[in-house]
């Protein structure tokens, strides 16, 4: 009976530490990103590409798409100075778990299975920044379904870092029907590269 009540109370105290630690996580993200338009900029493209799907006519469908690049320029330029501004802050708060669950101090405990968040918002900010400048020439409609993933993967990590991976994903699924397999694989050739070097994937 001791051993059960022993049990349940280090599992209350990981609960309440591992809480403790995603609200701290969470407010370092916020207070930086509160100043900035990403969140507002990410909602503005994402209803654009659905309002441009939903066309039956390609030159209403690709006019709107072009009415995009101002909004997506400007996230580019944004995420670029969020993520400058992440990389100057201290490496050890910054660890992200590669375990499927939030693990109190995981990423002092065990170094080896975290991952530096500040290496992953610069794979997202170059990986943004590529889709925006077209180097590729995609067509408009090949430029905003890579970009959504870009997007949709870059939001993915700071769910991660928040909270864990499952939570993430499982936010992934809720929100946006789709997996993190699927958002991977729809990024671009670069950004999966890079990103599945920096988590072992």
């Amino acid at each position: 009976m001791e051993s059960y009540i022993l049990i349940i109370g280090l599992v209350l105290g990981a609960y309440v530490v591992a809480s403790r630690e995603q609200r701290q996580r969470i407010a370092l993200l916020g207070g930086h990103l509160q100043s900035y338009r990403i969140e507002k900029l990410m909602e503005t493209l994402t209803e654009g590409y659905m309002r441009a799907l939903g066309e039956d006519s390609e030159a209403r469908r690709e006019q709107i798409l072009e009415l995009m690049q101002a909004s997506e320029a400007s996230l580019s330029s944004q995420f670029s100075r969020f993520a400058a501004e992440i990389g100057a802050l201290d490496p050890e708060a910054l660890r992200v778990s590669r375990l499927p669950w939030s693990i109190p101090f995981a990423g002092r405990l065990f170094p080896g299975v975290t991952f530096d968040l500040r290496k992953a918002l610069e794979i997202h900010a170059r990986g943004i920044a590529n889709v925006v400048q077209n180097a590729d020439e995609r067509t408009p409609k090949q430029r905003a379904y890579v970009l959504s993933a870009e997007m949709l993967l870059m939001q993915h990590t700071c769910h991660w870092f928040c909270k864990s991976k499952t939570v993430a994903s499982a936010r992934l699924i809720g929100r946006h029907k789709t997996t993190h397999e699927q958002v991977v694989a729809a990024v671009s050739p670069e950004t999966r590269e890079a990103y599945l070097r920096l988590i072992g994937g």
